[in-house]
């Protein structure tokens, strides 16, 4: 397992077992974890993202710390503010991002959520140039969550 794994995995049980909000401080999980401050800094920027559905306060210094907390999905708005989120554009990070939103409100099944990733992949793509990749993405994404609204 990737030390980011690690790092994630730690992360979600703390958050688990202090009911969606934790504040930690960057030098001591590092400690704990064996790694560097900047490894969290990663992956709390990578991983634990507002699209992903968390949000995150970070203080930097000698007594700095970071306090993530996970927002509630509301299932009934959640296509609607991907909808928004979408643009002209979408990479295909971003719209694993929005899908694992979908499907932590309980808007689309496991299946689903690995039907859309395959078919709008940079694979399945792959046969435009890859900024039409992004706005074709863009568009069929966005019918998608149309459909998600009917």
């Amino acid at each position: 397992m990737l030390i980011s794994d690690t790092i994630a995995a730690f992360i979600e049980e703390m958050l688990d077992g202090c009911g969606g909000t934790l504040e930690i401080k960057r030098n001591d999980l590092a400690k704990r974890l064996g790694c560097v401050p900047s490894q969290i800094n990663y992956v709390v920027a990578s991983r634990f993202t507002p699209e992903r559905g968390y949000i995150i306060e970070s203080r930097r210094g000698g007594g700095g710390y970071m306090r993530i907390a996970r927002k509630s999905v509301d299932g009934d708005e959640a296509p609607q503010k991907a909808f928004a989120a979408v643009g002209d554009a979408l990479s295909e990070c971003a719209m694993h991002s929005m899908l694992d939103t979908l499907y932590a409100a309980d808007l689309i099944t496991a299946r689903e959520k690995k039907f859309i990733r395959a078919s709008l992949s940079g694979t399945a793509l792959g046969a435009l140039p890859h900024e039409e990749q992004d706005k074709t993405r863009a568009a069929a994404f966005r019918s998608f969550l149309l459909s998600l609204m009917k």
